[in-house]
């Protein structure tokens, strides 16, 4: 019974066969547990007492929540099946709920740190080495996303009013104030003689003049903060964390912060914080006279 209906899972052209193997894994897992707990081998006897069984099954072993949430999205989508080929009129996992993870907090840069990144950068008038300071600089001064750096295009900066429209997810436009660095860089990179012969609207562009990729970003970010943090984690995105952090630090009203990140709800942007709540925690057991 289990293996006729893997079977009928994997002609579901819209599964890839990676994803197939380990799905196939999962359920097989609780096809396998169904039969021992309900003493049958008829899949339509499933019910939801069954399946919370497993999971309690499955919460006594040397296993994260996050695995165990994965076979649990399994057997879901495996019910989804057969409620969508009208082999079972209900659903017997509607009501099952995934179990709660532990939220990681998002990786940053110290802001000593990252004063010390721009000290340091050296610049040599060539337009390589102006790109990679710009770079960095629109990063962590806005908080833009990759993908919205790529797409940046000069006419989306507005000097005299020292701003910047970016184009962010669903096609969302957002205004983001520049500060006087990222003005000074951006000027500093349009202007070079080399840069001025590329004939394209966007702001950032190759050795080529072609268009900024994803991966140039990753390489230029790297290249760095590797000699400034010991981590594998070298994402652009640890630039808008950090920038997220430092500013929420200072003071910011994290609705602000919302806005200027492009998050759809408050939610996305309240993990920060947390880092913020431990700088506090951290503050107050060097300075309160009580706090050892």
């Amino acid at each position: 019974m289990k293996d006729k209906f893997i079977r009928h899972l994997k002609f579901e052209k819209r599964v890839s066969s990676n994803t197939i193997k380990s799905y196939g894994n999962d359920l097989n897992q609780f096809l396998t547990f169904s039969e021992r707990y309900e003493n049958s081998k008829e899949i339509l006897s499933i019910d939801n007492r069954t399946i919370r069984a497993w999971i309690i099954e499955l919460s006594t072993k040397e296993l994260s929540n996050n695995s165990i949430n994965r076979k649990i999205a399994s057997v879901k989508s495996f019910f989804k099946f057969l409620v969508k080929r009208k082999l079972i009129q209900k659903n017997p996992a509607t009501l099952v709920q995934s179990l709660k993870t532990k939220q990681s907090l998002p990786l940053f840069i110290k802001e000593n740190d990252m004063i010390e990144l721009f000290k340091n950068i050296n610049i040599n008038n060539t337009l390589e080495e102006i790109r990679t300071d710009l770079v960095l600089e629109l990063l962590y001064g806005t908080g833009i996303r990759i993908n919205e750096l790529i797409n940046l295009k000069t006419k989306n900066f507005n000097i005299k009013k020292s701003q910047i429209k970016v184009l962010g997810k669903r096609n969302k436009e957002r205004i983001i104030p520049l500060n006087n660095n990222i003005i000074i860089k951006t000027k500093l990179y349009l202007d070079h003689n080399k840069r001025k012969k590329y004939n394209s609207d966007f702001l950032i562009l190759t050795n080529k003049g072609q268009k900024i990729y994803p991966m140039m970003i990753y390489r230029t970010v790297k290249s760095c903060l590797s000699s400034l943090i010991n981590s594998e984690k070298y994402n652009p995105h640890l630039l808008r964390h950090s920038f997220a952090t430092h500013i929420l630090n200072r003071g910011a009203d994290l609705n602000a912060i919302k806005d200027l990140l492009g998050h759809e709800s408050l939610a996305a942007t309240q993990v920060y914080t947390h880092n913020s709540i431990e700088k506090l925690k951290e503050t107050h057991k060097k300075s309160h006279p009580r706090a050892n």
